[in-house]
């Protein structure tokens, strides 16, 4: 009897392996051979160390270059017609980052998660064909190292959910177009082996869907299940509860059924219908999402509960999700205290987790050998120690943040912003970045060699100072007018703050796929927050000294230091939030006095964190306004507050970001024209915005014609007086040979336009 099975699986390498090849690539260092080599390398290794944990299902398929959401529309043929021309990896790489001649596809978060994908473009005219390659290699890899897979593919309706239609119609009147190449695709699969299963991930089966999607599921499914007879379809949903769906699949010839028990526990009221079908249930009670290690006792008491509806024999343990939303693996912390890293779990540990579950759980706890009765009393022992560990509880913080009641800043917006212009003396399409620019490997190398301490720390900060003064310089002669002072000494939005924050902790290498090469590291909250001196003030003074143009200070929202870290798992995260908000509230003060006119507090994640349920967004966002507004509430009227949003769809969210009351607001639309800025126009935003110009997360450059085409393109939904004109976001991530021509076009388009307005 199978007893175990996990979603999915890191891709990046437990060195980041693939991320270093794809920029190799990108920078022409190395061949494509030499990408698909290492790929190779890591898809074997990732596949043997599922197997020796003694995991019984383990995914082809889950690896990707870029993207799944990518590799789907490649696979059916979903090419947008820009890229028609190009082929193989020159047109995979162009649709996810763009070239000199055409723009990127839109990116966006996959549901609540920090994990981008590339959206697809689809049209009523467009024609879909199979190209099964990719899918039928990988699982003929796998099956040469002698290891059975099942294969995974974003489902039919997942994909269309997700999609946009260029030609704006209804993606899913589509869906009468895919189907078939997916039923061709299972007749392909089906050729493989005498049996197989497709793992068929349907997570948007967790969102409300309307009667026109839900409808869908039964002819989608029917279909699907009846392609060939070897094939059992396992379709696996997550982040939260699918009940909806779960009732119309039942009745569907799937083979089993994966839900999501840590996320989304109302899937325990679907466990009836379940055990009357006869189905089998992935029970996900490992969470592949966060990285404190399973409280092993406790999962089995909740195994036991499925276990009293579903028989036992039609469970197989899960994991919650796909573990490419955790770190690899702790065993390259060696710098972390002992302690703390007792607490946590990465993908690899959670595998282990996972074995020892589906042990215990179907074998009994006395089949047991030492070692793994060894493994299970220190994982009760790593358990409670956090329960009751100094390091995490503070009852200072705790009384301080309890004690805390002012959420308003003094006047109302109009009142704020014209006293600001008077102030700040700004005119109208006035010009900035968001905050970061190119992150060079010689600062780089200048924050390791100072972590490590090889080299002292007035060398290192002779080295940031450099950078800024360099940055300042740039923006002075590029003609920017509010200027930032490049973040050199940061190494991550989030990770700078947390590492000075009293109660975060940090990892050497629990670097976490963001999209395609680019990793983050999240920092992980254990204990109660705290601010013991401030974090920005010295860096962002003495940008400000060495120029008389107004200079920003640049901080990272409660909301978003919040989402993009590992979040304790034993308090409510909106009393987390506020810990956070508590503490960036000082660091405004002091940066305000010490002369710093403009702070941006940027919430890039807040979209992000949403529930992807409407019961509970209105809670979500309770919390969210409120821990923002606490964190600027010590702001006074003349100091101007920005904040930043990524990837967000603002139509459902509008009257929240208005009652988040910043003065202006920095947003990304490069990528969608000026769509998503009509929702400002529409209810009437009365303060300031600042819709990206261009997408940064492409390396072309673009042209002074397209940026001011893209800037009157604004103008049709917002006037000149409340629009500010900046990159869609920061420039980190790129180079400086993008960047410095990217902002002077930027200048000379405003410029152009001003011209063009006056006449």
């Amino acid at each position: 009897m199978s007893k175990n099975y996990i979603v999915g699986f890191p891709r990046i390498g437990e060195q980041r392996e693939l991320k270093r090849v794809l920029e190799e690539f990108w920078a022409k260092k190395c061949s494509f051979d030499d990408v698909l080599k290492v790929a190779l390398e890591l898809k074997k290794r990732h596949w043997e160390y599922q197997r020796d944990a003694g995991i019984e299902f383990i995914s082809s398929n889950d690896f990707s270059l870029y993207d799944n959401m990518l590799d789907t529309s490649i696979m059916l043929g979903a090419i947008p017609k820009r890229f028609k021309e190009l082929k193989d990896e020159e047109l995979y790489f162009a649709m996810a980052r763009g070239n000199a001649s055409s723009v990127a596809m839109e990116m966006t978060k996959w549901f609540n998660t920090n994990y981008h994908y590339i959206v697809p473009e689809l049209s009523l005219e467009d024609n879909y064909s199979l190209n099964a390659s990719k899918i039928i290699e990988e699982y003929k890899e796998a099956k040469a190292l002698g290891i059975k897979t099942k294969i995974n593919i974003i489902g039919p309706i997942t994909y269309l959910g997700l999609s946009k239609r260029v030609d704006r119609g209804d993606v899913y009147e589509l869906w009468s177009k895919i189907i078939p190449v997916y039923e061709e695709l299972l007749k392909a699969i089906s050729t493989l082996d005498d049996e197989i299963t497709i793992q068929i991930d349907e997570p948007i089966f967790v969102k409300e869907l309307e009667t026109k999607v839900l409808s869908l599921i039964k002819p989608t499914y029917d279909r699907l299940g009846k392609v060939a007879s070897n094939i059992k379809i396992a379709l696996v949903t997550y982040f939260e509860h699918s009940n909806e769906a779960t009732k119309i699949l039942v009745h569907t010839p799937i083979w089993a059924l994966g839900l999501d028990f840590l996320h989304g526990d109302e899937n325990l009221n679907s466990l009836d219908i379940i055990a009357s079908s006869g189905k089998k249930l992935l029970a996900g009670v490992v969470d592949g999402r966060n990285i404190w290690r399973c409280d092993i006792a406790k999962t089995i008491t909740l195994l036991e509960h499925i276990a009293k509806v579903v028989k036992k024999e039609n469970i197989l343990i899960s994991s919650s999700c796909s573990l490419l939303h955790s770190p690899f693996t702790l065993k390259y912390e060696e710098k972390m205290s002992h302690d703390i890293k007792e607490w946590l779990s990465f993908a690899l540990e959670k595998l282990d987790e996972i074995s020892l579950i589906s042990k215990i759980f179907f074998d009994a706890e006395s089949s047991l050998d030492e070692a793994q009765k060894e493994a299970l009393q220190n994982n009760a022992n790593a358990n409670q120690s956090r329960k009751n560990s100094p390091l995490i509880h503070d009852k200072t913080v705790q009384e301080r943040v309890k004690k805390h009641t002012k959420l308003q800043r003094e006047g109302d917006a109009k009142e704020r912003l014209k006293l600001q212009r008077e102030i700040l003396g700004y005119g109208d399409l006035v010009t900035t970045t968001i905050g970061s620019f190119p992150q060079t490997s010689e600062l780089r190398c200048a924050r390791s060699d100072f972590k490590a301490a090889h080299i002292s720390k007035e060398s290192y900060e002779k080295e940031m100072k450099k950078y800024i003064d360099e940055c300042v310089a740039f923006q002075e002669e590029c003609g920017l007018e509010i200027l930032v002072h490049g973040e050199p000494e940061r190494n991550d939005m989030v990770e700078y703050f947390g590492e000075q924050l009293k109660g975060y902790g940090f990892s050497q290498n629990g670097w976490v796929q963001s999209y395609g090469s680019r990793c983050v590291k999240p920092p992980f909250i254990y204990g109660d927050i705290s601010r013991p001196k401030p974090m920005t003030v010295d860096w962002i003074t003495y940008a400000q000294s060495s120029t008389s143009n107004i200079m920003k200070g640049m901080l990272t929202g409660p909301v978003t230091i919040l989402n993009w870290s590992f979040v304790r798992d034993d308090m409510p995260r909106g009393e987390v939030s506020k810990q956070i908000a508590v503490a960036l509230s000082d660091e405004i003060d002091d940066l305000q006095k010490a002369g710093i006119k403009i702070i941006q507090v940027d919430e890039a994640a807040f979209k992000e964190g949403y529930p992807l349920r409407s019961a509970k967004i209105k809670a979500y966002e309770a919390w969210a306004t409120r821990d923002f507004k606490i964190a600027v509430s010590s702001a006074k009227k003349e100091t101007q507050i920005h904040t930043h949003m990524c990837y967000s769809e603002f139509n459902d969210i509008i009257n929240t970001i208005e009652d988040m009351d910043a003065d202006v607001i920095s947003i990304e639309t490069a990528r969608s024209g000026n769509e998503l800025l009509k929702i400002f126009k529409k209810v009437g935003y009365t303060k300031e915005v600042g819709p990206g110009v261009y997408d940064i997360h492409s390396p072309r450059i673009p042209s002074v014609e397209e940026i001011v085409k893209q800037i009157e393109l604004l103008l049709e939904v917002l006037p000149k007086e409340q629009l500010w004109i900046n990159p869609d976001c920061g420039l980190k991530t790129r180079k400086w040979e993008e960047v410095k021509p990217s902002l002077k076009n930027m200048v000379e388009a405003v410029k152009i336009v001003r011209t063009k307005l006056q006449s």
